[in-house]
C-alpha cells in the first residue's frame, strides 16, 4: 500500500515554528517514499476558529514550498460521518451517555482515569450528556518509528470523550474517523499527541479501522520548558525568508543540510532534504529546546 501521510493543523491562529517542525517532518517522509501528504483543517469547535486563520495556514504552507496532495479537508463539513461513527459506536455497546460534571469528578474520582459511573448509572434523558467510548485494551503497546515501543499506562487509561456536552464531536473521534476516510497509513506529529494515540488505537479497534504508522518527532518548547504554541502566543512564521526557518528545522530534526547552504532557494532545499530525509536521525526524545 503506497506511503499516505497529513497535516492536520488546528486554525487557532497562524503557523509558528513548532507547527514547521510538524509540518515539515510529515512533508519529507512522505515524499522520500514518493507518498501523498494531505492537508486536513481541523476545526470542529468554531469558538476555537480564528477567522482567516485556515487561509493563512493555506498561504503559508505555499510560501514554504510544502505543497499539499489532493483536496483540503475542513473538519467542520463533516458532521453527518462522525454523527453515523457515534451512532454505530452506542449502537454497538461501545459508547455510553455520560452527564458528570467536571466539578462532579473532582470531588468523586481520587483515580487518574474515568470510574464509570455513567455506565453503572445512566443519566436521566433529559440531562445533556457527553458520550465516553469504552476503553478496553490491557497492556497496549505501539512501535513508534522514531521513539520505539510505547506502552500504555493502564492506571491512566479510561473511558473517553468522544462527543462533548456541548455539541460538538471530541478530538479523538475526529481524527481517528478523518484518517480513516483519507486513508491515511503514516502519521508523523508532535510527541505532545503522543499519549492520545491509545485512545485513537482503541477507537479505530472498535470501528474496524486499520491502525497507521505512527512516529513522533520532539516538541519545540521554549529554553525554560514551555511548549511553542498558539496559546502560548509562539510568533508567527515569517513568510519572507522561508529557506532559513527550514535550514533551522532541519538542524533541529537532526537531517543533513546541503552544500552552502545559506545559498538555496526554498526549492532546491526541499528537494535535497527529500532525497536525504532519515527519520531514523530525528532525535528519540520528547522535546528540544528553541533557542537555547
Amino acid at each position: 500500500m503506497s506511503y499516505t501521510g497529513r497535516f492536520a493543523p488546528s486554525p487557532t491562529g497562524p503557523l509558528h515554528f513548532g507547527s514547521l517542525l510538524a509540518a515539515l517532518a510529515s512533508y519529507l517522509d512522505a515524499k522520500h517514499q514518493q507518498g501523498r501528504w494531505l492537508l486536513r483543517i481541523e476545526n470542529p469547535d468554531p469558538l476555537r476558529e480564528q477567522p482567516g486563520a485556515a487561509d493563512q495556514i493555506l498561504y503559508t504552507l505555499d510560501t514554504y514550498g510544502l505543497h499539499w496532495d489532493g483536496e483540503v479537508i475542513y473538519q467542520n463539513q463533516r458532521q453527518d460521518y462522525y454523527q453515523h461513527l457515534l451512532e454505530q459506536l452506542i449502537q454497538q455497546d461501545l459508547a455510553y451517555s455520560c452527564g458528570c460534571s467536571r466539578k462532579q469528578l473532582k470531588l468523586r474520582n481520587a483515580l487518574p482515569h474515568y470510574d464509570r459511573y455513567c455506565l453503572k448509572h445512566p443519566p436521566d434523558k433529559q440531562t445533556q450528556t457527553a458520550i465516553r467510548a469504552k476503553y478496553m485494551l490491557e497492556n497496549l503497546c505501539f512501535n513508534d518509528r522514531i521513539l520505539g515501543t510505547q506502552r500504555a499506562n493502564n492506571s491512566a487509561q479510561g473511558d473517553f470523550i468522544i462527543f462533548r456536552r456541548d455539541g460538538l464531536f471530541a478530538y479523538q473521534l475526529a481524527v481517528v474517523a478523518d484518517d480513516h476516510a483519507q486513508k491515511i497509513n503514516q502519521v508523523v506529529r508532535g510527541a505532545d499527541l503522543l499519549q492520545e494515540t491509545f485512545a485513537q488505537l482503541q477507537l479505530q479497534q472498535h470501528l474496524g479501522f486499520i491502525s497507521p504508522g505512527y512516529a513522533h518527532i520532539p516538541l519545540a518548547t521554549t529554553a525554560n520548558g514551555q511548549k511553542l504554541s498558539k496559546q502560548n502566543l509562539a510568533p508567527a512564521l515569517e513568510n519572507h525568508n522561508p529557506a532559513i526557518e527550514l535550514l533551522q528545522a532541519l538542524r533541529i530534526l537532526n537531517q543533513e543540510l546541503p552544500p552552502e547552504p545559506l545559498s538555496q532557494t526554498v526549492e532546491s532545499l526541499l528537494q535535497w532534504a527529500i532525497s536525504h530525509w532519515h527519520i531514523e536521525r530525528v532525535p528519540a526524545i520528547q522535546s528540544i529546546p528553541i533557542g537555547a
